[in-house]
């Protein structure tokens, strides 16, 4: 097995939370059996190893073409994707459009724009990565992408229902145990912990099964349909697309996978997701400037 995989028992555990947003409700009795997980997120470096060894292209370097998406404008985009641009003051955090921006040429190579390089960035999470982006690599590297249930199991660490991958306090003792923001989001950033943007695996405390970035740093593309309450099984009579809309923008009907983990722009003001029971939907075909994943073996 990869040395950079780390081998996680499997088991029965309480998913979901019951304290802080809807969609993580219900809590309930979910299993896992053995896998094994990348140790951190997939880097620049590997996918920079991948392309070279495949030619592959990401979807944010191919024209965007909206025409036949039900409920989008009938446009098309030149090639880029989902750049966060920090406003100048409070702002409606109701309108994510105030700090997301489409910026044409930004990519995995260019994650702040053409002008922006990935130099010095080779151990920092790959972003800007569609879900068919994630899984062409792993299947290229011979691994998977994981479910909820594992990603969630393999987060907690060994700690049973607590609210972090950690433990209980979001600081213990006052240490910034994952790379997130620090301040008023989206316009106040005091980073306190040291990186505006992703930071190197490493950076930070592993968690008990030995895992990197758990919390933080980059969301994470799981294979699960998103479904806004998830103690309700999926029905098989029914297809991914009318199983996965996100409630928030339901005319846009473009399926969407459950990410997990939260990254470095979520703030307890804004988005408290740096946790492993917090879930958000995003729709297969977009990539952002702070969306990466990491990769699992089964036996």
């Amino acid at each position: 097995m990869d040395d950079e995989m780390v081998e996680i028992p499997g088991g029965e555990f309480l998913m979901g939370s019951e304290s802080f947003y809807p969609e993580e409700r219900p809590v309930r009795h979910a299993r896992v059996e053995r896998f094994w997980i990348d140790r951190h997120h997939v880097t620049n470096d590997e996918f920079a190893r991948f392309v070279e060894a495949t030619g592959y292209v990401t979807v944010a370097e191919r024209p965007l073409e909206l025409g036949e998406v039900p409920g989008a404008p009938v446009q098309t985009y030149p090639a880029g994707s989902l750049v966060f641009r920090q406003t100048d003051g409070p702002v409606d955090l109701g309108d994510s459009r105030l700090w997301w921006r489409y910026v044409p040429g930004a990519q995995w190579r260019h994650p702040q724009g053409p002008e922006s390089t990935i130099e010095g960035l080779g151990d920092h999470p790959v972003v800007h990565v569609a879900y068919e982006d994630a899984e062409a690599y792993a299947r290229w590297a011979g691994k998977e992408l994981p479910t909820e249930a594992e990603w969630e199991f393999a987060a907690r660490g060994g700690l049973e229902g607590k609210p972090f991958t950690w433990g209980d306090e979001i600081e213990p003792d006052g240490k910034i145990m994952a790379n997130t923001w620090q301040g008023e989001f989206p316009w106040q950033n005091t980073v306190r912990d040291g990186y505006a943007r992703t930071s190197p695996f490493g950076a930070f405390p592993a968690n008990g099964y030995g895992l990197f970035d758990m919390a933080g740093n980059a969301w994470e593309w799981t294979a699960d349909w998103y479904r806004a309450d998830p103690g309700v099984p999926t029905s098989p009579c029914c297809s991914p697309v009318d199983e996965s809309y996100d409630p928030g923008s339901p005319e846009i009907r473009i399926p969407r996978k459950v990410l997990k983990g939260g990254s470095h722009l979520c703030a307890p003001n804004y988005c408290l997701r740096f946790r492993p029971a917090a879930r958000m939907p995003q729709m297969v075909d977009t990539g952002m400037s702070h969306l990466g994943f990491r990769c699992v073996r089964r036996s």
